[in-house]
């Protein structure tokens, strides 16, 4: 609660609903969040307005790392991406807008989490349409300690302090003006909830084969006898990504522990045909939790881990979570006769399937040899506080959004021992993509239509279905207006006329060759005012981006 001025006016704001003791509401998409707002002051005081609001913000740096320590510096950026205004009723309003001495003011709120964001949230250029769809979904509260909770206990989001996104109700009480334009606020207050919106499972990932990506489904190993003693064939290890890792609604305590499958598929080519496979020891996987994070709009989903090292405006942190170890010695190989042509290789299918397949052979495979096959289905599940492990950490769903995104990475680590050899026991590592997404609360406060107006619709429908449509020609104003163009192509100042005019229509200045005054711009100050719609960004035809910090007026 902030107090300006002698008026000494406080603001508090109440929830109704069952969280109203909570540490930090937790909402879904689709809640409700209701509550009133309580004012009173030690004077009598006129008012002009109370503001109550909704909003969303997202808070990034980046430290600019230098040679010298004395030019040191951050980029900061500051994006406002969400804020509902509750409309006031005037009857709540006292005589003349004056606050009485000691006397309690209320004023009720009502809000909807949306599950889905303004067009101007996302203004800026993009490698395509799927990158702005991905901007305009609701991103999950991150990087804000005080509310990544579990019921009572204070947990780990695994998020750097460089990316903050925070969900809070405001509300402020304005008197006059000041000298620059703005609101003379005499109090306001907020208080921070917690959103975790429901996302659901989307395709799996197009993974490319390469080095450079920060995937791999597949690998091959060639398993040696010894030092100097030849090889015993090659391994092949390979999967796809696993479905979802579906997260509950915040307010429900799950008895279950959150669990997807995927399986492990093995081939092995031998060198020789009495060779047999090795014995496999131990799979383990890890989970690593990667956030994206910029102070300028993010182009492209990230897809590499690389575009964002040694950057002045980008960033990235990454934390590890081991999940499991299993001991493999079991796993029985089954023997294969060379009777179909090879198989495409699967880890590149862009199908995400549990089921078990044969990989395709190996880069050392000749036609005509036999070959063994071994299928590991693995689960995977997220550690939880009250599972035994004591784990603090807290997971939030797969989201992309302007500044932030963040995504996971399962990682498979497989040992096999080769029996009378000397050498080390070969490893095996894959890195599949993994989705967390979550369910919502199956609440939906949207405008619904009535049975009655359900049914004019579909008459009125129905009836334009059936009316008859004219199939006569145009009339003689519509017609004989078309014209060739040129066979050459036209300069970049002016297009002439194929008829031979002298007439010369001008190319507009945005679409001129060389003319980059829309593209690539930058966000601009991103400030919460009363009087504007949903905030968005504030574009300068500079280029350059206008860091502010969020508004305390």
């Amino acid at each position: 609660m902030v107090y300006r001025g002698k008026e000494k006016a406080t603001v508090e704001i109440s929830l109704l609903d069952s969280q109203q003791d909570a540490f930090i509401p937790s909402y879904t998409s689709l809640d409700q969040i209701q509550g009133h707002v309580a004012l009173k002051t030690q004077l009598d005081t006129k008012i002009d307005q109370v503001y109550i609001t909704f909003e969303g913000v997202v808070l990034v740096y980046v430290e600019k790392v230098a040679t010298s320590s004395l030019t040191n510096d951050r980029s900061k950026a500051f994006q406002c991406f969400l804020r509902l205004v509750q409309p006031m009723d005037e009857a709540t309003f006292p005589p003349s807008n004056i606050l009485e001495a000691g006397k309690t003011y209320t004023f009720p709120f009502t809000f909807a989490v949306p599950d889905k964001l303004l067009p101007q949230t996302c203004d800026h250029s993009a490698e395509n349409d799927a990158v702005h769809q991905a901007h305009l979904q609701p991103p999950p509260t991150l990087g804000d300690p005080l509310t990544a909770i579990w019921g009572k206990s204070l947990m780990d989001d695994m998020a750097p302090d460089m990316s903050i996104v925070s969900y809070a109700i405001r509300a402020k009480i304005t008197k006059g003006w000041l000298s620059n334009g703005r609101h003379n606020i005499i109090a306001d207050n907020s208080k921070k909830v917690r959103i975790i919106p429901a996302v659901p499972e989307h395709p799996p990932l197009a993974v490319q084969e390469g080095n450079e990506d920060d995937y791999k489904l597949r690998t091959e190993k060639v398993i040696k006898k010894g030092t100097f003693k030849g090889r015993l064939g090659t391994l092949v290890i390979e999967s796809a990504q696993p479905r979802s890792l579906r997260l509950p609604p915040p307010r429900t305590a799950s008895p279950c522990a959150v669990t997807t499958m995927a399986t492990v598929n093995l081939r092995f080519d031998p060198a020789s045909p009495d060779t047999q496979p090795p014995r496999l020891r131990t799979l383990s996987n890890k989970l690593k939790a990667a956030t994206f994070f910029a102070t300028t709009p993010m182009r492209d989903i990230p897809a590499r881990s690389s575009d964002f090292h040694y950057s002045s405006t980008r960033g990235l942190y990454v934390e590890t979570i081991p999940l499991s170890s299993r001991c493999m010695s079991t796993v029985q190989w089954e023997k294969h006769p060379d009777t179909s042509p090879p198989r495409r290789a699967s880890a590149l299918s862009t199908i995400s399937t549990s089921n078990p397949y044969t990989p395709a052979p190996s880069s050392s495979y000749k036609e005509g040899q036999n070959y063994y096959t071994a299928h590991m289905l693995v689960p995977i599940t997220l550690p939880r506080k009250d599972d035994g492990t004591g784990s603090s950490k807290i997971f939030v769903p797969t989201f992309h959004s302007c500044l932030v995104s963040r995504i996971y990475v399962l990682d498979f680590y497989l040992t096999c021992h080769t029996p009378g050899t000397s050498v080390t026991d070969p490893t095996m590592h894959l890195k599949l993509p993994i989705q967390i997404s979550a369910e919502g609360s199956g609440a939906d406060t949207r405008p619904s239509i009535s049975e009655d107006e359900a049914q004019a619709i579909a008459r009125r429908e129905g009836a334009d279905f059936w009316h008859p449509r004219s199939i006569a020609p145009p009339s003689p104003e519509y017609t004989e207006q078309a014209r060739l163009s040129s066979v050459a192509p036209p300069s970049p100042d002016y297009v002439e006329s194929p008829l031979g005019s002298e007439r010369r229509r001008s190319i507009p200045e945005h679409l001129r060759a060389g003319s980059t005054s829309n593209i690539g711009q930058s966000i601009g100050g991103l400030r919460a005012e009363e009087s504007l719609p949903p905030p968005d960004y504030s574009v300068h035809t500079s280029g350059r981006p206008n860091v502010s910090s969020p508004d305390t007026r």
